[in-house]
């Protein structure tokens, strides 16, 4: 019965936020502010559930999430979960984080030079991961993450476009060009 309820607000939560987006998309100021405000709420215990080892990130993670929402407003779709589109959003800027927090640690962290842990073939594997990372971090946005749901991850062409809030078309589009900009920096540096 509680799990019925928490659905029901859920979907009303849902139905609020994505009525007050359409209405700010539509020109209301006042329904965009309001949209912003209550999905702060949202991202806010999204994030804090994610972050429980570092809370000093929060409010920022947040505030990069809620700029990149108003950045690609224009790319949701009105018959898509709002809340996926959001969450999908949120994801990435928690990713790119990680990867910050990850690339900073191991840099601070020295290696004993005298130590031969790693075998040959984790290094080379480890340093294929660096360069293909490092690839797609230049691609712009709309090739980047299909790439990195569909090649990657494994998501089909519907799930991507669900979690990306692009049209299924777009998806297929920006894996096509995002795949031949990466062969083409790749022969570039070959």
């Amino acid at each position: 019965m509680q799990r019925i309820e928490e659905q029901g607000r859920s979907s009303a939560s849902e139905d609020r936020l994505r009525n007050l987006l359409l209405r700010g998309l539509a020109g209301d100021a006042r329904a965009y502010h309001e949209f912003l405000q209550e999905l702060s709420t949202h991202l806010r215990a999204f994030l804090r559930k994610r972050l429980v080892s570092l809370p000093d990130e929060v409010e920022d993670l947040l505030q990069e999430s809620l700029l990149a929402v108003h950045n690609q407003r224009h790319t949701y779709d009105a018959g898509q979960p709002l809340t996926a589109w959001v969450y999908a959003i949120a994801k990435y800027k928690l990713i790119d984080l990680l990867r910050r927090r990850a690339s900073r640690d191991m840099l601070t962290d020295p290696l004993d030079e005298d130590i031969h842990v790693f075998s040959s073939a984790d290094t080379e594997a480890a340093q294929a991961q660096r360069d293909v990372t490092q690839l797609l971090d230049q691609l712009p946005e709309r090739q980047r993450l299909p790439i990195v749901h569909m090649k990657l991850e494994g998501l089909s062409v519907a799930e991507t476009a669900r979690a990306t809030g692009m049209s299924e078309s777009a998806v297929k589009v920006g894996v096509h060009r995002g795949l031949k900009a990466l062969a083409a920096m790749i022969r570039g540096n070959a």
